[in-house]
């Protein structure tokens, strides 16, 4: 362990932390840990008014704001262990960190709960009066295992086969966390993968005939969903085909964007009834109270968010560095898009949370952990700024 990196000098063990102690803090990102707080000031704003308008008193333990307090706090603590840690020993751990995920999966499919549209589901486990979500951290985990296998693939790189071990490393977790069902973190995990290949130097076309692979399989997987999900993917062409599910849903998020105008209706005076307002449908309740122009600003701190995590990513000084923080752009990049686009109408309802903006802890712990993880790569760079 480099206990300089708290002294400015250089006891070093082998596997940890920089070598110019006090000098590596140069290379931290302050501009993104800045975007992420504020980023994560937004998400408790709307949990302060999500908490002022359902039977909760905003400063309640048990409310949505005080609980978002608490896990914010955890964030922080997560962030900053993380970036202190050296990434580099992700990668020797990459593949234990895999099992571990597969077990905390199939945990949550024995001693999980929770409810949503298709009736019953194993999404959350309790730990100390807290939900935690497994599938959360899950995304963490595989951004790492795809770049510990793509970084070592890099004499290989257009080779099939290492798309076709891509898949192989996917197909576990990703059975697991649709049996519970979640099709949501399902399809972030492959947006990862198909994120990370890219940037890795895959080949295109292996990966195009993938993606046509896929394409033609739509018949097959459209037969092979539940009937809810069949509903959500419907309502997006005709929100009358589901009145009372994800076609009301829909509905009520667009009337909550068309009242909020410009400048929206105030803090805590949103009137329109929003289904999972704290988590899926968030963006609505900031839209209507906000306005555009809340909603604006919020949209261009997610763009600076990207920008500086791709910075970040190519000023790394090894493959694998590279990838984790490619990783987690096309995460946050995907969640974003699709979160936004399903209370827009532009993409079918799938249950993804708005990063930092959605309530949910594990949701904002993981974040903070990738965060960490590009800032401890930071720190350990040796490749002159731009």
């Amino acid at each position: 362990m480099n206990f300089g990196i708290f002294r400015g000098q250089t006891f070093r063990l082998k596997g940890w932390a920089p070598k110019a102690g006090w000098l590596a803090w140069r290379n931290y990102d302050f501009q993104l840990t800045t975007y992420a707080v504020l980023l994560t000031v937004f998400g408790l704003v709307m949990a302060y008014s999500n908490s002022v308008t359902t039977a909760h008193t905003a400063l309640s333990l048990n409310s949505p704001f005080v609980r978002g307090l608490m896990w914010a706090v955890v964030a922080a603590v997560v962030l900053g262990l993380t970036t202190v840690f050296d990434y580099k020993w992700l990668r020797s751990f990459a593949w234990p960190m895999y099992l571990v995920n597969l077990a905390l999966l199939v945990l949550t499919l024995g001693i999980g709960s929770g409810t949503g549209d298709a009736g019953t589901a194993a999404r959350w486990v309790v730990i100390g009066g807290f939900q935690f979500q497994f599938s959360e951290l899950a995304k963490i985990i595989m951004i790492v295992v795809f770049a510990a296998f793509l970084a070592r693939r890099q004499p290989s790189i257009k080779s099939p086969w290492t798309i076709i071990g891509g898949l192989v490393i996917l197909v576990p977790p990703w059975v697991l966390v649709m049996m519970q069902p979640d099709l949501g973190t399902s399809l972030v995990m492959v947006a990862v993968l198909a994120g990370i290949l890219f940037m890795s130097g895959a080949s295109l076309f292996w990966m195009g005939t993938l993606v046509a692979a896929v394409v033609a399989a739509v018949p097959f997987v459209w037969a092979s969903m539940r009937e809810y999900q069949q509903a959500r993917l419907l309502s997006l062409v005709n929100p009358g085909a589901d009145p009372k599910g994800a076609g009301y849903q829909l509905s009520q998020a667009m009337t909550a964007i068309n009242i909020g105008g410009v400048g929206g209706k105030g803090l805590t005076n949103g009137t329109v009834v929003l289904p999972v307002k704290t988590t899926d449908f968030v963006w609505g309740v900031l839209a209507e109270e906000l306005g555009f122009i809340g909603a604006i600003v919020v949209l261009i701190l997610f763009g600076l968010l990207l920008w500086r995590l791709l910075v970040c990513a190519w000023r790394s000084t090894d493959t694998f560095a590279m990838l984790i923080g490619c990783g987690l752009a096309t995460m946050v990049f995907f969640q974003v898009f699709v979160n936004v686009g399903m209370v827009v109408r532009l993409v079918p309802v799938t249950g993804i949370p708005l990063p930092f903006i959605s309530y949910g802890g594990a949701s904002l712990v993981s974040l903070a952990a990738g965060m960490g993880m590009v800032q401890s790569a930071n720190l350990r760079r040796e490749r002159p700024e731009w």
